[in-house]
């Protein structure tokens, strides 16, 4: 099986993480600047890696509608799919960040570090649920 990257994306940064056969690890967190250049740098890394596919998550409320930033993930999925010739999916990212978060306070994480790695947590949440749709 190939590798996997999956996205956390957010308006200032994007969480990443990496796929390997059933595992999903934290890689890194992409500081955004504007989406053209975001997109080369997670197709790049998508080569680098190896990836054939790679898994968005899909901002949805707790009702499952979906959220005001669905449009902006729309529009960044839209010039991913237009720059990368592999699969795009997108997985329901809800409370993904908030776990991520609540797991680094009772880990005692600082503040600062926290900020630092939140979103590739919440990216690993992500595969971690695509992962386990596909074991099924």
């Amino acid at each position: 099986m190939s590798s996997v990257i999956a996205l956390d994306v957010g308006t200032r940064r994007i969480g990443v993480a990496v796929g390997e056969g059933t595992f999903a690890f934290p890689h890194s967190t992409l500081e955004r600047t504007n989406v053209r250049a975001d997109v080369e740098r997670v197709v790049a890394l998508a080569r680098e890696r190896g990836a054939r596919t790679i898994v968005v998550g899909d901002p949805l409320t707790l009702r499952g509608e979906r959220a005001l930033a669905s449009e902006q993930i729309d529009a960044f999925v839209a010039h991913l799919a237009r720059a990368f010739d592999g699969a795009i999916e997108r997985v329901d990212e809800r409370l993904t960040t908030a776990a991520a978060q609540k797991a680094l306070i009772g880990a005692d994480v600082s503040r600062a570090k926290r900020k630092r790695v939140v979103d590739q947590l919440a990216a690993v949440g992500i595969l971690e649920t695509w992962l386990a749709r596909r074991a099924r």
